[in-house]
C-alpha cells in the first residue's frame, strides 16, 4: 500500500488520474491538494467523495508551510504534480500567476518531498532517501516549441518553449532534473500531447467546440485552423502515467502520445458532424434537434501571438521500454467523449457560470 499526493486533482487530467488510481489501486490511499482555481471543480470527483482512500485537502502547492503539514500527515511515498496554470491564452495575458504555481509550486514540492524523504547521506556526502519514493513532474510536448511539416518531438529534442506557459513548464521540468541531478531525488517526468475526454473546462478547443454546437454559438477557430497536435484520450495519459510509477526508471523523461495527429479545423468539423448526427437522433435530453448544425457556426478569429504551428509525439521510449500504447483511437474517443458532455448539460453549465463567461468574452471577441 502507498500514499500518494496527487496535486491539482480537481483539475481535468487531475480527477480523471484520481479515479483511475483509486480504481487500479484500491489498496493505496490518495490525497487529492487542489486549491480550486476555476478550472478545478470537485464536482468532477463527486462519485468517489465516500471512498475511505480518498481524502481532499484545499490548499496551495505554493504555501511551504502547508504542503510540509501534510507530508507530516500522510509521511507520502509518491508525488504526482499536476498541479498548474494550464492554459496559454492566460499565460499570455497574465504571466506572473504561471511562473508562481508553475515554477514555485514545484519548487515547494520538491523541497518538502527531499526534506521529508532523506534518510542520510552516502559516502559521497550525496542524500539517501528510503525505498521506493517517487516524485513525478506532469509536464507537456509544448516545452519543445513547435515542429515543421515533418519530424516528432523525441525526449532528446532541445527544450524551446514559444509562450509564457510552455516557459514555465519548461523551467518547472529543469528544476525537478536540477533535483534528481544534484540531491538524488527519485524524479521522472512525463510530457503528453493534448488530453481530451471528459470533465474537460470549456476553454480548451474540444469541449469548446462541444459546448458551443450544443447552444448553437459561434465556433472561434484561430487564424486558418490548420494548426496540428497529436491528441491523447485522458484515459490513456492516466495509464502511462501510472505504468511510469511503476516501471519507469529514475532520472528518466518519457513522452505519452496518442499517435492522433489532426488539424484544429477537423477537429472542428468532426464534432460538427457527431454532435450533429447524435441530437438528430432524438436521444438526448437537450432542446436542440439538430437540424440548424452546420459549418456556418464556424467563425475565424485573430490567431494567438506565437501561436505554434505543428506538435508530434514520438513515443516510441515507453511503448518499447515500458511496455505502455494507448487504447484508443481519436475516432473513438470523441465521439465517447462528445457522448459524455450530451449526458452531462448540467456539469457543463456549472462550470461556464461566473469569470468563465467573463474570460470567454475577452478571448474571443477578437474578429
Amino acid at each position: 500500500m502507498k500514499t500518494v499526493l496527487v496535486t491539482g486533482g480537481a483539475g481535468f487530467i487531475g480527477s480523471n488520474f484520481v479515479k483511475y488510481m483509486l480504481k487500479q489501486h484500491p489498496d493505496d490511499k490518495i490525497v487529492n491538494l487542489d486549491v480550486l482555481t476555476y478550472a478545478g471543480n470537485l464536482e468532477n470527483l463527486s462519485d468517489i467523495e465516500a471512498n475511505s482512500n480518498y481524502v481532499f485537502a484545499k490548499g496551495d502547492i505554493v504555501d511551504r508551510p502547508f504542503v510540509q503539514d501534510l507530508f507530516d500527515t500522510y509521511d507520502f511515498d509518491t508525488v504526482v504534480n499536476f498541479a498548474a496554470e494550464s492554459h496559454v491564452d492566460r499565460s499570455i495575458e497574465d504571466p506572473e500567476i504561471f511562473i508562481q504555481t508553475n515554477v514555485m509550486g514545484t519548487l515547494v514540492l520538491l523541497d518538502e518531498a527531499k526534506n521529508h524523504w532523506q534518510t542520510g547521506k552516502d559516502e559521497n556526502g550525496y542524500p539517501t532517501y528510503r525505498k521506493g519514493v517517487r516524485y513525478h513532474q506532469v509536464s507537456t510536448d509544448e516545452v519543445y516549441g513547435a515542429l515543421g511539416k515533418t519530424g516528432m518531438f523525441s525526449e532528446t529534442t532541445p527544450i524551446a518553449p514559444n509562450s509564457p506557459y510552455s516557459a514555465s513548464k519548461a523551467s518547472a521540468d529543469l528544476l525537478v532534473r536540477s533535483y534528481g541531478q544534484t540531491f538524488k531525488l527519485p524524479i521522472t517526468i512525463s510530457r503528453c500531447s493534448n488530453n481530451y475526454g471528459p470533465y474537460h473546462f470549456p476553454e480548451k478547443l474540444i469541449p469548446l467546440m462541444i459546448s458551443n454546437v450544443i447552444a448553437l454559438k459561434s465556433l472561434p477557430v484561430y487564424g486558418d485552423g490548420m494548426q496540428i497536435r497529436d491528441w491523447l484520450h485522458v484515459k490513456d495519459h492516466c495509464s502511462g502515467i501510472d505504468t511510469i510509477l511503476e516501471k519507469g526508471v529514475e532520472g528518466e523523461v518519457y513522452n505519452i502520445g496518442g499517435n492522433n495527429e489532426k488539424a484544429n479545423l477537423e477537429i472542428v468539423n468532426l464534432i460538427i458532424e457527431d454532435v450533429g448526427k447524435m441530437l438528430r437522433s432524438g436521444n438526448y435530453p437537450i432542446d436542440n434537434d439538430g437540424s440548424k448544425i452546420s459549418k456556418e457556426l464556424i467563425t475565424y478569429v485573430e490567431d494567438r501571438l506565437g501561436h505554434d504551428r505543428r506538435y508530434a509525439i514520438d513515443n516510441t521510449k515507453i511503448t518499447t521500454q515500458l511496455g505502455w500504447e494507448p487504447s484508443y483511437t481519436f475516432e473513438q474517443g470523441i465521439a465517447e467523449t462528445i457522448e459524455w458532455y450530451l449526458n452531462n448539460q448540467s456539469w457543463l453549465e456549472q462550470v461556464k457560470s461566473g469569470d468563465y463567461q467573463q474570460y470567454y468574452e475577452n478571448m474571443y471577441s477578437k474578429k
